[in-house]
């Protein structure tokens, strides 16, 4: 979704062979979807020039479930130097999601530079993580095409979790608007990364009145969970709310650059912040919860076990 460098610090002095590899012959055999599932909840990937790039470290974690996949990725690295490969050129230094919340650089890898890299990895997992690397190059690549499968997909996701189909509508809705605004900063002279990041948290603490850190504090989730996936439907409405303002003023100023854009990002941010302050006193409670992920995603569940006719009372 979209709204995961090297931020795992695991471990293994042992060489890139792996001569002791926690993976082995007498690992349990994982199923399929099984092995699919721990991927996608381990590996990062970015869509760069219309292609998934993956985080290599997290591959190596994965494939070897060694302590310390950046060693191993490093060794591994040196070895394949060493013996003239030109593997080590084609891999690319790109930004994902850290454990800090914050986008950091990374080695990331596309698809045919990923299978030449397992190639020199001992794992009884090369085979189904092959056949996961192609179902999701094949996927994304389908995504490109058709939007509308990127969204079912999400959808289906949010509902395994446990989420409310409301909730999941309004996490969507919230979703397109903010990759119209990213498209607007990149097209008015904004910089991905630090200055994306500023005009994020900008909107964030015009909106809240509070840091995107302090707003973590509040719903006890950890620096790497997605602060959205915790928040409730009023607070996606209200960050949507913020986001659509920033869009509208970007072109009725025809904003650029980053100061202009910033400007803007306050503003839309003061417009949502007053309708929270005016919801808030109305309803005679802060619009920001302690509810999260952890609670939100019990809703289908509790929908699920409700009475089909709740008002009815018993008869006599």
């Amino acid at each position: 979704m979209s709204e995961r460098n090297d931020d795992h610090e695991q471990l293994n002095d042992q060489d890139p062979q792996g001569k002791q590899d926690a993976t082995s012959d007498q690992e349990p055999r994982l199923t399929l979807e099984a092995f699919y599932a721990d991927a996608k909840a381990r590996i990062r990937y970015v869509l760069h020039e219309g292609e998934p790039w993956y985080s290599v470290v997290d591959v190596i974690g994965l494939l070897t479930d060694s302590p310390r996949p950046r060693k191993y990725w490093a060794d591994l690295k040196a070895q394949l130097a060493d013996e003239g490969s030109e593997v080590s050129a084609k891999i690319g230094q790109l930004k994902m999601l850290a454990p800090d919340g914050k986008q950091r650089l990374t080695d990331a890898a596309n698809e045919e530079t990923l299978l030449r890299i397992i190639q020199s990895i001992p794992s009884p997992r090369a085979e189904p993580f092959k056949q996961w690397l192609a179902q999701v190059g094949h996927e994304r690549l389908e995504e490109m095409r058709n939007p509308e499968l990127a969204a079912d997909r999400m959808r289906k996701e949010y509902q395994a979790l446990g989420y409310t189909d409301q909730w999941i509508d309004q996490r969507l809705q919230g979703i397109a608007i903010r990759d119209d605004l990213t498209q607007e900063w990149r097209e008015r002279g904004a910089h991905e990364g630090r200055e994306f990041a500023a005009l994020t948290e900008t909107i964030q603490r015009e909106t809240f009145d509070i840091s995107t850190a302090e707003h973590r504090q509040v719903k006890h989730i950890g620096a790497r969970a997605n602060l959205r996936d915790s928040m409730t439907r009023m607070e996606l409405l209200l960050t949507g709310l913020a986001e659509e303002t920033a869009i509208g003023l970007h072109q009725a100023h025809d904003s650029l650059g980053f100061e202009e854009l910033r400007s803007d990002a306050r503003e839309a941010g003061e417009v949502a912040g007053a309708t929270r302050q005016d919801i808030e006193a109305r309803i005679g409670r802060p619009v920001v919860s302690a509810e999260n992920y952890k609670t939100l995603r019990q809703g289908r569940r509790r929908e699920l076990q409700s009475p089909l006719f709740p008002d009815a009372t018993p008869e006599e």
